[in-house]
């Protein structure tokens, strides 16, 4: 762990010059005076490191203690700085790999392009989770990981909501782990077939000693995009016919934005007092009855008319309510 933190040190001292004692302690999460002692080593070992007691000094190497990545362009260094640690590796513990071997690389950029790296992260940062979403409990994934990596087979449960909560066993190969908008998947083969299984759902994980022969033309990615791509074909769809006023129709877009997957606009024809007939697509009637609803006198329902009565029967129950509460 020393050796780590001292080519940590090294290297944070070459990518961002002069770092007083406590900066170093907190990003390398020690005390000031463990960095007091590494940098001792650091000097008895030759590293040219040298200390400046004036106010605002702190540590620094000698100028041409450098080592430089030669033929790299703006836009490639750029591209290096943009990245950041991303939730599904930190979830793998692999946060702390990846920021030391970005420190690394950072490190070794030419001293032309050192100031491009706090220009890029003041101006772009890459979050790679979805809105409102909480972290998921998987407790499990390491483990499958490790099964992954060792090509083992892994004894597996889940709940099958659909026959009343009976707990499904089987013994898969685990060929692979994929992580989509901050949520992890298992791919497996089970009995002949390629499957994906969200993570989370799993109750319960154990790594068997017996191995598998995973197919020398697999392709983690090519089965991912192709899973995806029959997820999407087979989705529910519940199109709706409603009428949408002239004042709330640039309203509409906002209002659909975080159901931009499952509600779509289709303009049809617009009425002769300017309102506009549009087709949006739900996966249910449920859905649909939720957001109609939020939309107010904005959007009328013409059809499927079993949707169109209960928007009906909501409002009425609306206006029936408050009506009693203003009277009372």
């Amino acid at each position: 762990m020393r050796a780590d933190r001292l080519l940590s040190l090294l290297l944070l001292l070459q990518s961002r010059g002069r770092m007083t004692a406590q900066e170093l302690a907190d990003t390398l999460e020690v005390s000031p005076r463990t960095i007091y002692r590494d940098v001792e080593a650091l000097t008895l070992a030759g590293v040219p490191i040298y200390a400046e007691y004036r106010r605002g000094g702190g540590y620094a190497l000698l100028e041409n203690y450098r080592t430089t990545l030669t033929g790299m362009t703006d836009e490639e260094v750029r591209a290096l700085f943009m990245l950041n640690i991303p939730a599904p590796l930190d979830a793998l513990g692999l946060s702390e790999p990846l920021r030391r071997a970005l420190l690394k690389l950072s490190a070794a950029v030419p001293s032309a392009h050192r100031q491009s790296e706090e220009r890029v992260r003041q101006r772009i940062y890459l979050d790679s989770n979805w809105w409102f979403q909480g972290g998921e409990s998987i407790p499990y994934l390491q483990l499958i990981q490790q099964a992954v990596w060792e090509d083992h087979q892994i004894f597996l449960g889940y709940i099958l909501p659909m026959a009343g909560g009976v707990e499904i066993d089987q013994i898969v190969d685990p060929y692979g782990i994929v992580a989509k908008a901050g949520v992890w998947y298992l791919v497996y083969h089970y009995k002949g077939s390629l499957r994906a299984k969200r993570i989370a759902q799993l109750t319960r994980v154990e790594v068997l000693p017996t191995t598998f022969s995973r197919p020398a033309d697999f392709e983690l990615e090519a089965f991912w995009r192709r899973w995806c791509a029959s997820i999407e074909h087979s989705r529910p769809r519940y199109p709706v016919l409603v009428r949408v006023s002239p004042y709330f129709l640039n309203e509409l877009p906002r209002h659909l934005e975080d159901h931009i997957e499952t509600a779509h606009l289709h303009p049809t024809a617009t009425d002769s007092d300017g309102w506009i007939r549009l087709t949006l697509i739900f996966e249910s009637l449920e859905q649909a009855r939720q957001r109609i609803l939020s939309f107010g006198r904005g959007v009328e329902v013409l059809e499927p008319e079993p949707l169109r009565l209960i928007v009906i029967d909501f409002a009425t129950q609306i206006v029936s309510l408050y009506g009693t509460l203003a009277q009372a």
